[in-house]
């Protein structure tokens, strides 16, 4: 570690530099020799219980794959019989539905405990009826539920217009390519049937799709549902057949270099099922390569198998360089220049679904994925550049300041018409497609949000470039800020996460806590500060208003308030006593423990435990802290 100017400070006995030290040497053993990061993502059973079932569809279910993955699913389930979508969460009725209908496909009897708990609750709750599409779309396949209970979603979707307000554009990235894949299985409606039923998890008659009550928008698209189910009865065979090879040239474009489709599960599976339905063989290369980059996509550990829902190397990465620098690791240091190489590497030079709205702007920026080219992003972007701001120009070689040039003209280009950023997409912002009856997945859409908006501040801030860009940046951000002075966290839980990041990236614009905006935002934070000197917040918080910035202290969490407080100026009290919790809840080999999940993939409905957070996150504060408080 270099050198700092700043005195070393004690807390509690315990000098915040040896927890420094521990922090570092524990990320540094984490490095990839070819210098990348890379933290498990744990997220909920679905993912495993859903390759369980692909597997059966396509006819590979191996069955040691089965047992092992059969064994993961059980050591999850609670005492009461369910599964949650996140650590401690509340019971959640899909989620269970998939795990028993795995383990029943596992070979485990109905009649065994566990099952018998889960099959109670799923009752009491109200039955397969009362699960999401997905999931009966999933009991679908295999003859647990009819084709004609499901809400219609037709192929001839992809032929829609780009003017036209449901065209596939007008879904999030994760949406679209979930959604294409999934016109063309159930166009097929294929049925394959397994050698059991579930009888013992239903409640009443199969009527599922939606009856068009409650409000005119409902009504509407009851009433569209009703029509496109008339369609399918009878479509056009012509349109029918050119929709298909459409949806199924659009899939196979779009498949990554890791045989992924945009590197997360969803449209992973239903692309694969897709593509088979079509015609492809098991051992076509596109199928061959998706099989293959599922394989890497899974964890082995003491006899069980699971699958990661996403992998997050090059997020990771950047802030693990942001946080050794922060640290004291020095900008020339190995570890960094091979970590600052590596993401020079996966800068994408290529044109992704983002120039559908922006055709003139150079393609340029950074992905979250090993290979995800399709799929730049905002958020990794800004925290790329400014990841690459803390290594040494000369040993991170000669392209290291045309790449950042690139990245930042990438996303200033990105930029919404209300002055926000969102993740991946512009303007991605028409509410239309959440009424779909189909659409009940999670966010169907991709508005701006604080989070991102945040870290593009920061970064346009650090190199002191665009200034309208940003100026509009931080108007839109105090536009969005809540009534309590707090912002809400789109892609980290929650309002901890949002309110954190926001926090540094206007002090890092100039704006201090003379701004009474600001100090109603630190005031949230202080007031929302444990008893024990860290912070929390319960997942819960998306749903219940009660909740947010409320829940038990976590690493990560703490650390984000304190990024926020420690950019504002000198450390007070609130300060001190978070950097208290961080010391003293290290571990000895260096790490931070945290089973609680502080990521979010869709707010209310999937979260992630992302595991290198509870790292990066507080190494970066106990570094600034140390370095005298306002610095990154």
């Amino acid at each position: 570690m270099s050198e700092r100017s700043a005195p070393t400070d004690t807390l509690a006995g315990t000098p915040v530099d040896d927890a420094l030290g521990r922090g570092v040497a524990a990320l540094l053993r984490a490095q990839d020799d070819a210098g990348w990061w890379k933290g498990i993502l744990d997220t909920n059973v679905t993912m495993d219980a859903e390759d369980l079932l692909l597997r059966q569809f396509l006819g590979v279910l191996d069955p040691t794959e089965a047992l092992q993955t059969a064994a993961w699913i059980r050591s999850q389930q609670r005492d009461d019989g369910t599964w949650a979508t996140f650590f401690g969460g509340p019971p959640d009725l899909s989620t269970t539905v998939e795990a028993y209908v795995a383990l029943r496909l596992a070979g485990d009897p109905p009649g065994a405990a566990h099952l018998a708990a889960a099959a109670r609750f799923i009752i009491d709750a109200g039955g397969v009826e009362r699960v999401r599409v997905f999931t009966k779309v999933w009991l679908s396949l295999f003859g647990l539920w009819r084709w004609d209970d499901l809400p219609a979603l037709p192929p001839e979707v992809v032929l829609l217009p780009r003017w036209f307000p449901l065209n596939i554009y007008n879904f999030a990235c994760w949406a679209r390519q979930t959604i294409v894949p999934l016109t063309i299985v159930a166009a097929h409606r294929p049925v394959r049937p397994v050698p059991f039923d579930i009888d013992e998890l239903h409640c009443g008659p199969d009527g599922a799709h939606p009856s068009g009550t409650g409000g005119w928008r409902a009504r509407t698209f009851g009433l569209l549902d009703r029509v496109l189910h008339a369609y399918e009865r009878r479509p056009l065979r012509r349109v029918r057949a050119m929709a298909l090879r459409t949806a199924e040239a659009w899939i196979v474009h779009r498949q990554e270099a890791d045989g992924s489709w945009g590197g997360i599960q969803p449209p992973w599976v239903y692309s694969m099922m897709a593509l088979q339905l079509q015609g492809y063989s098991l051992d076509h290369p596109v199928l061959r390569a998706g099989f293959e980059g599922l394989d890497r996509f899974t964890v082995h550990e003491g006899g069980t198998r699971r699958l990661e829902a996403c992998q997050s190397p090059v997020w990771d990465t950047a802030l693990a360089v942001i946080a050794l620098a922060d640290a004291g690791v020095s900008a020339d240091d190995p570890a960094l220049v091979r970590a600052g190489r590596w993401l020079l590497d996966k800068e994408i030079r290529v044109a992704g679904d983002w120039s559908v709205r922006r055709p003139r702007l150079a393609p340029a920026g950074w992905a979250f994925e090993f290979h995800n080219d399709h799929y730049a992003d905002i958020d990794d972007t800004s925290e790329v550049v400014l990841a690459l701001l803390r290594i040494d120009g000369a040993a991170g070689g000669d392209g290291l300041g045309a790449a950042i040039d690139r990245g930042v003209e990438w996303v200033v280009g990105m930029q919404c018409r209300d002055g926000g950023w969102a993740a991946f997409d512009v303007d991605n912002t028409h509410t239309l497609a959440r009424g779909l009856p189909f659409c009940d997945f999670g966010e169907v859409i991709d508005p701006p949000s604080a989070d991102v908006t945040a870290h593009v501040v920061e970064m346009l801030a650090a190199l002191d470039v665009e200034p309208h860009a940003r100026a509009r940046g931080i108007e839109w951000l105090f536009a969005a800020q809540e009534a309590d002075g707090s912002w809400f966290g789109r892609w980290g839980a929650n309002y901890v996460y949002g309110t954190g990041h926001v926090l540094a990236a206007l002090a890092a614009a100039g704006l201090t806590s003379d701004d009474r905006r600001i100090r109603r935002a630190e005031t949230w934070m202080h007031t929302h500060q444990n008893a024990d000197g860290g912070w929390g917040e319960d997942l819960r918080s998306y749903r219940d208003p009660t909740l947010a910035g409320r829940g038990a202290s976590t690493a990560s969490q703490t650390a984000w308030a304190l990024l926020g407080l420690l950019a504002l100026g000198e450390p007070d009290g609130h300060v001190r006593r978070g950097i208290a919790y961080l010391v003293d809840s290290q571990r000895d080999d260096g790490t931070w423990d945290e089973s609680l999940y502080t990521g979010t993939g869709f707010p209310g409905d999937f979260y992630i435990n992302y595991h290198l957070y509870r790292q990066v996150f507080p190494l970066m504060a106990l570094g600034r802290f140390a370095a005298g408080g306002a610095g990154g």
